[in-house]
């Protein structure tokens, strides 16, 4: 097996773990914030709550129904952003938005590009510009919340 073979199957392993076993879909009792986005085209949900304390996201839930790349990358979403500050969610949201539209990942003030971790797993939804629109729904739910935070 060539190497890009076994990437490839280890990425499509990542996304399929994490939509049978989505990360994060404990609802919280008191989120700090909410966020929601619906795909009118297809009828995916998604639904973001977050809780922060000094200035960090302490905890995320995150809730929905739709296909295996809106629920997957809405669940490596909560994995990323756990614990980042708020300003580095919001580069962690800008980067992942650019590797979606195949730019560079670099936001502005950081130093290279942003590491996106297991995200990369989705990076192969690009070719499918039908699809990015799954991948990006809870990206506009953490969105979302983070302006109900005033942030974004």
């Amino acid at each position: 097996m060539r190497e890009i073979d076994s990437l490839d199957e280890l990425y499509r392993d990542i996304v399929l773990d994490h939509h049978r076993s989505p990360r994060n879909s404990e609802s919280l009792e008191s989120p700090d914030a909410q966020g929601e986005a619906i795909n009118p085209f297809c009828g995916d949900e998604v639904r973001i709550q977050l809780s922060v304390a000094g200035g960090r996201i302490d905890d995320v839930s995150i809730s929905g129904v739709g296909c295996s790349i809106s629920q997957a990358s809405a669940s490596l979403m909560g994995e990323a952003v756990k614990g980042k500050n708020l300003p580095e969610a919001l580069a962690v949201l800008e980067a992942f938005r650019a590797l979606m539209q195949g730019r560079s990942r670099s936001v502005d003030g950081a130093a290279g590009e942003i590491d996106l971790g297991d995200l990369m797993a989705l990076e192969g939804v690009k070719r499918y510009p039908v699809r990015i629109k799954c991948s990006l729904l809870g990206w506009t739910a953490l969105e979302d919340a983070l302006k109900d935070l005033g942030t974004g």
